[in-house]
């Protein structure tokens, strides 16, 4: 079985390394980190991406904006998005479901649990 690659993107430099110390040391997957909307979609579209973390809550492009963009590119597309979001109302989860979104990590989140949430979310247990 090949190494879940997973892109994180925030805009905040500690949540991005946070998360991918705990992901890269305690699920043993391999990160990319992206602090923009914009880094994010060069990157989805350029490299071979599992999963996107993807915060709601960026300047100049939010995570709504970067996921209609990952949709609407061929090579993005099918990529899961999970949402990193400090304001999630239960509305908007069923709005997210109809979104294609594939789940929500609300912050703050539990370090030591993050990605058990994140391969439950995607199935990936072992």
């Amino acid at each position: 079985m090949t190494t879940k690659k997973v892109l994180i993107v925030d805009d905040e430099e500690r949540i991005r390394e946070l998360v991918q110390a705990i992901l890269e040391d305690l699920a043993g997957w391999d990160t990319i980190t992206a602090g923009s909307g914009t880094e994010c979609l060069t990157i989805a579209a350029t490299e071979r991406i599992d999963a996107i973390l993807l915060d709601v809550s960026m300047p100049n492009m939010d995570g709504f904006a970067v996921y209609e963009q990952l949709q609407a590119n061929s090579a993005t597309t099918t990529i899961p998005v999970i949402l990193l979001t400090a304001k999630v109302l239960p509305t908007d989860r069923a709005h997210f479901a109809q979104m294609g979104i594939s789940g929500v990590i609300t912050k703050p989140f539990e370090p030591t649990t993050i990605s058990d949430q994140i391969a439950h979310i995607l199935g990936w247990q072992e």
